[in-house]
């Protein structure tokens, strides 16, 4: 199906853009999902039907992030906040510290969470120097008999990313990878626990995947509400209780996407050419833009700015909005401008919105 269809510069920080193939696939496949007379949205999710596409989709993250053997993948509800809880439900066990890097306001909330729970430290924070940067290796302070340590890898609201992983040794590394799973290759070997919300480069809102060590799931609280507990998931293959079915239909269909891109390491070129269309204009505009991260700690997936006055930042969103493009504002609690340019962020958005920054810093 090849419609020609408007589309917004749709630079969302969350729910975000989808690939246009995928959209059409599905509304393709809404109403009679091959043959079957009805959506996946209206079968069982213990059919043949559904059950496939569950399978599939599992199989399929395996495969294109090289899990290995080792690990379950599970498909939760929640959202990464839910995370934030169930991480320390359990696995902080009475006596144990969970030591927790704040480089930003989501690490600050999953740590806020494990404070409720037990007894979490701050192993490094950024937070001085407003989150313009990614903690080096040596300023992390942690046990070797702590129970893990959880680290955010993007930070969505000051747009720094983690470039490289601490190897935590012994030590479980469990990471909120929400804003830039998939985005480029990772050795998932160096976590016991990756988590990720799916409305960034996963698929819409709704589904959370989890992909965890098994030998690490074994050492999970037998103490713990049925449905709070990653051992019932894992045993269920995600199927304890009605998941989200759509959601994970749509997950799959990204998955294909990405292969047809030509896999993980394609896509983490494309996202290195997008992000550099932006931040060059930024480090061009002697000070016109300035960017919010230092480099080296810059994201690929969110590039946060300022303009040079406060008069001239309001009339840039109010232009970029008339021009077409959707999200630029900051987040409400630091302010600012942000692109996000997850991977379905279509290399001419960036263009088009690298020009668009380089046509008002000329008007101004």
């Amino acid at each position: 199906m090849t419609t020609t269809v408007k589309r917004a510069y749709n630079l969302n920080a969350g729910p975000s853009a989808l690939p246009l193939e995928v959209l059409q696939k599905a509304q393709e496949e809404l109403v009679d999902f091959k043959g079957a007379g009805m959506s996946v949205m209206e079968m069982s999710h213990r059919s043949k039907e559904y059950d496939e596409v569950h399978t599939e989709a599992i199989a399929r993250l395996k495969k294109l992030y090289n899990i290995p053997e080792n690990y379950e993948v599970l498909f939760l509800q929640g959202g990464a906040s839910l995370q934030f809880t169930m991480l320390p439900m359990n696995f902080l066990k009475e006596g144990q510290t969970a030591s927790y890097v704040q480089t930003g306001s989501w690490s600050e909330k999953a740590f806020k969470e494990a404070k409720v729970l037990g007894n979490a430290v701050i192993a490094a924070s950024t937070k001085e120097n407003n989150y313009k940067n990614i903690p080096a290796f040596d300023e992390l302070n942690y046990n070797a008999d702590d129970a893990y340590v959880h680290i955010t890898s993007n930070n969505t609201i000051f747009g720094t990313e983690w470039a490289e992983f601490p190897d935590t040794g012994d030590v479980p590394l469990v990471a909120d990878m929400s804003s830039d799973i998939l985005s480029k290759p990772v050795d998932i070997s160096k976590f016991a626990m990756i988590y990720a919300g799916a409305q960034k480069n996963l698929g819409p809102s709704g589904v959370t995947v989890v992909i965890i060590r098994k030998e690490f799931l074994e050492t999970a609280s037998e103490n713990v509400p049925t449905i709070l507990s990653y051992k019932t998931h894992a045993d269920k293959n995600s199927l304890y209780n009605t998941p989200p079915t759509f959601g994970i239909y749509m997950l799959g269909e990204v998955l294909k996407w990405v292969e047809a891109q030509g896999g993980v390491e394609a896509v983490a070129k494309r996202n290195e050419e997008k992000a550099a269309l932006i931040y060059d204009v930024i480090d061009a505009s002697n000070g016109f833009y300035t960017g919010h991260a230092v480099e080296g700690s810059r994201s690929l997936m969110n590039i946060t700015f300022r303009v040079a006055d406060e008069e001239l930042e309001k009339q840039f969103l109010a232009e970029a909005k008339e021009a077409g493009f959707v999200g630029l504002n900051g987040h409400r609690s630091v302010g600012g401008c942000r692109a996000s340019t997850y991977n379905a962020v279509p290399y001419e958005t960036c263009q088009a919105l690298a020009n668009f920054m380089k046509d008002f810093q000329a008007k101004h």
